[in-house]
């Protein structure tokens, strides 16, 4: 019981920090996720997010996902084959799109009770006023074995990096602290707060977040 107590502690230590990171300037991030199984095989994803900032009081950027899951080669990893339609705000009478196919690759597994998972995505961002690019994002995921509460309350860290491909340097990173919460046997919430730090005109500009996830899995 110690050792559960130690990692929910570490998780809202780790989430109670960033938020006081925040405290000048933040966003808001929903997201709303429907997974809809075909098959033992293959699953339908659909996702819708909208992040605010402005202190979480302007809606700037919106995208839409869509995409299948394939997972009968083995337990510990999944592809995925997605597309997402991205709208952001250029200034306030203008919004830019996106069109951005990406191919994703999870390995998961077990380390000394721990729930990691490892993605790997490529991504073509196809964008309507810079030149079109190629990049890596790889997110890894650590959730700790502990389930508090009726509600299962599961607290995880992750850490993701973004690599522009023909540059050749890592742009953006991403820090992640959070909880899941299993709501009914097909319904997950999470509440996270996010650290982004993106490379901006030979320095790092950062974001600070906290983020809401709603998934239903069918």
């Amino acid at each position: 019981m110690n050792l559960k107590r130690s990692y929910l502690t570490i998780a809202i230590v780790m989430l109670s920090c960033g938020l006081c990171f925040g405290e000048s300037d933040y966003e808001n991030r929903s997201s709303l996720n429907i997974i809809y199984g075909i098959n033992k095989n293959w699953d339908f994803e659909l996702q819708e997010e909208f992040r605010f900032n402005d202190d979480g009081g302007n809606l700037y950027y919106q995208f839409s996902d869509f995409g299948l899951t394939y997972k009968g080669i083995a337990d510990w990893v999944e592809l995925g084959l997605n597309f997402r339609k991205i709208y952001e705000e250029e200034d306030d009478s203008h919004w830019i799109e996106e069109n951005r196919p990406h191919f994703n690759v999870t390995f998961k597994g077990k380390f000394h009770n721990l729930d990691v998972s490892d993605n790997s995505r490529i991504e073509y961002r196809d964008r309507e006023k810079k030149e079109d690019q190629w990049r890596y994002r790889n997110k890894f995921t650590v959730k700790f074995p502990v389930e508090w509460t009726s509600l299962k309350l599961r607290p995880y860290v992750a850490d993701e990096i973004f690599v522009d491909l023909y540059g050749e340097h890592i742009t953006r990173n991403r820090l992640f602290s959070g909880f899941s919460i299993k709501l009914a046997d097909n319904t997950k919430f999470d509440i996270f707060y996010l650290w982004q730090s993106s490379k901006d005109n030979g320095g790092w500009d950062d974001v600070h977040a906290l983020g809401t996830k709603l998934t239903f899995s069918f």
